[in-house]
């Protein structure tokens, strides 16, 4: 690769069709598309970086249109390879005045093919920072390889490497989670991890410090966590810890991806040069942005947005 970027994102992008109705009475579907590493990929790219997705796409009527937009949105493409394979899909409910429904179609999507072959020195000498998460190691057993793989060849090259456990009860398993998390953390710079989703289910201590100390112990060097009950964020670095509270200059209203918003808006950061802590700032307002409006990608923040409240 000729110009270096910013960030690389190893995921799914799949095709959300969503209604504002409960399920049960929904008669129209919006078409979007989503995905955890996707939203992180694109907030970065909202902000500014530079960013490409790497994944495989169906070739099912879906394929195209998620291509295309990525495309507008900003996303380097070029790493992106069209399968005769359907794409995975989700379906969300996000009334007004009920809990948010959501249902998963992955099994045997085109993503599922990721595989080693996929990932190379040449490709990922070409950027800063590397992140993906355990849902893309849960998508198959060659998916969850092209992940270690990558995560190996980025911390040989010097890369950034940062990782999500995203820890999804509906399609992921404890013990295998768990076994996701061992293979990349000798590899890991950053990890955002979730008190409430991830530490339960990976971790036999719930203490922040012990935690911290553990990760530590593998060569991570940033370890954010983020605690609804403590209304915030926790940033280990350096022997340092800071708390953040979470945004609250607007009503929340929909937190489906506001924890990859937050992801995305901290490599921004922290890939042009804010230090970690200042970069848990800047995130922590773009996620509150982010979950005060409905959806997913049309409720990622600008710059301008996030400025107005730094």
């Amino acid at each position: 690769m000729d110009k270096q970027l910013d960030l690389a994102v190893i995921g799914e992008c799949l095709i959300e069709l969503s209604s504002s109705d409960r399920l049960e009475r929904a008669d129209v579907f919006h078409k979007s598309y989503g995905g955890d590493s996707v939203i992180s990929a694109l907030m970065a790219a909202k902000l500014g970086s530079t960013a490409a997705f790497i994944t495989k796409l169906g070739d099912d009527g879906f394929g195209k249109y998620i291509y295309d937009s990525l495309k507008q949105d900003d996303i380097d493409v070029s790493h992106i390879e069209l399968l005769q394979e359907q794409n995975g899909v989700y379906i969300a409910a996000r009334p007004e005045d009920n809990k948010n429904e959501f249902y998963y179609y992955k099994r045997k999507s085109a993503a599922t093919k990721l595989s080693d072959d996929d990932i190379t020195e040449e490709l990922l000498s070409g950027f800063k920072c590397l992140y993906s998460t355990g849902v893309t190691q849960s998508l198959s057993v060659s998916a969850r390889s092209a992940v270690k793989k990558s995560f190996r060849i980025a911390k040989e090259k010097e890369l950034i490497t940062a990782y999500d456990p995203n820890y999804t009860s509906c399609f992921m398993y404890s013990d295998e989670s768990r076994e996701f998390l061992d293979e990349i953390l000798p590899y890991t710079k950053i990890i955002f991890m979730s008190m409430k989703n991830d530490v339960p289910h990976l971790f036999e201590s719930l203490s922040y410090e012990h935690i911290a100390k553990k990760l530590s112990d593998f060569g991570v060097e940033i370890i954010v966590f983020k605690s609804r009950i403590d209304g915030g964020y926790y940033t280990f670095y350096n022997g340092e810890v800071r708390f953040i509270e979470f945004f609250n200059k607007r009503p929340v209203i929909d937190l489906t991806a506001s924890g990859d918003t937050f992801n995305g808006a901290f490599l921004h950061a922290y890939i042009s040069g804010y230090n970690p802590f200042e970069s848990a700032k800047f995130a922590s307002v773009a996620a509150g942005l982010q979950a005060s409006k409905f959806g997913a990608v049309s409720a990622l923040p600008c710059k301008e947005e996030i400025a107005e409240y730094l």
